[in-house]
């Protein structure tokens, strides 16, 4: 081969492969950009999360563009609206507070960007496309009856000292839980076979801002030193395991779990690896297991037909009144766990190893 014609033939490869390395870029964000808003890293279920549709939306051909906002509402709006501005073409937000982005999502609807509320339902806006979640009335519904089997409640056993707790009031899925859960209560508490000691029902009295664990332990504490000086509490109904240890942590401070003292039937949610423990060591009675893979798939799925312009599916048309429309939604079904079934629930469906939970 002569000089001219190398020269020739390194250009011509060269030229290819720069068209090559070229078209990697743009073959990747064929797709687009999503934006991902989680609300905080302070619970190890909203990184698996975040993990998760991640993984499927990249593994999909999107660009992801996540971001966590440390429970912090004007740090969330900001990366929604960098989201924007960076020219995402669907919003997936998991909401801190779900009655405060309706301005920001104004913004989304002028620039012709699809939202997606995750797992909480935005509120108040006329802008959420489509919601993805688990049916959070059936998970209250389980909560209850973890306690209600634990207790022999249908057996005719009883009466029994049960404290409620609640989720944070600017989640709507909190209302969700509440409902479910005394909507398997209400007759126990007709018949007198539940006594709340406190008197304390209804969210706006059990609710617990921004699910803090310490909030929830510092009012448990409360609550034992109020009206259980001559009286055992038996039960307390827990909607999400943060929650759930900071009780049990009360609870043992004063001796329960040892001794003549039985611990409570306390329930939870979220099946997040120290309750899972917890439940396998006999402290923490129950959780709901909700398969964040699942929901990610889902998602994803939202994703890919919202931006191809074919038909989303939904499985719910009429339960979710986010106060302006009811937002179409895809419901996953919940799962309850117990010391009974959490090697064949978590461990045999692959959502953890065994050893991360022995």
């Amino acid at each position: 081969m002569d000089r001219r014609t190398l020269l020739t033939a390194t250009a011509a490869t060269l030229g290819a492969t720069a068209l090559g390395l070229a078209g990697r870029p743009a073959l990747a964000q064929a797709k687009g950009t999503v934006g991902i808003a989680m609300p905080t890293k302070s619970s190890a279920r909203w990184i698996l999360d975040g993990d998760n549709i991640s993984k499927v939306l990249k593994d999909r051909g999107y660009t992801v563009d996540m971001q966590y906002a440390d429970d912090d509402v004007p740090n969330q709006l900001s990366q929604i609206e960098n989201m924007l501005t960076k020219g995402a073409k669907v919003l997936v937000v998991a909401s801190i507070d779900g009655t405060t982005l309706s301005d920001v999502l104004s913004q989304a609807k002028a620039a012709g960007t699809k939202v997606i509320a995750y797992d909480r339902l935005i509120r108040n806006s006329p802008n959420v496309d489509y919601y993805a979640t688990f049916d959070n009335f059936q998970v209250g519904v389980l909560q209850a009856q973890s306690i209600v089997d634990a207790l022999g409640l249908a057996q005719g056993k009883g009466p029994f000292n049960i404290e409620l707790f609640g989720g944070s009031p600017d989640d709507n899925n909190a209302y969700f839980f509440y409902d479910g859960a005394m909507s398997v209560f209400k007759p126990y508490l007709d018949s007198k076979k539940l006594v709340v000691p406190s008197g304390q029902m209804g969210m706006d009295k059990v609710s617990t801002l921004r699910w803090d664990p310490a909030t929830a332990q510092a009012r448990m504490d409360n609550l034992l030193s109020a009206f259980y000086t001559n009286r055992k509490v038996d039960a307390v109904l827990s909607p999400y395991d943060g929650l759930s240890l900071g009780i049990i942590s009360s609870l043992k401070g004063i001796g329960y779990g040892s001794g003549n003292l039985p611990m409570p039937v306390v329930s939870g949610q979220d099946a997040e690896v120290p309750s899972v423990k917890s439940i396998i060591a006999g402290e923490q009675t129950s959780t709901i297991f909700k398969d964040t893979r699942d929901l990610a798939r889902v998602t994803a799925d939202m994703v890919d037909a919202v931006l191809s312009n074919k038909d989303v599916t939904v499985n719910d048309t009429k339960t979710y009144n986010n106060g302006v429309k009811v937002v179409p939604s895809y419901l996953l079904k919940p799962v309850v766990v117990t010391k009974a079934n959490w090697e064949e629930v978590l461990v045999g469906s692959g959502y953890y190893t065994k050893r991360q939970l022995t």
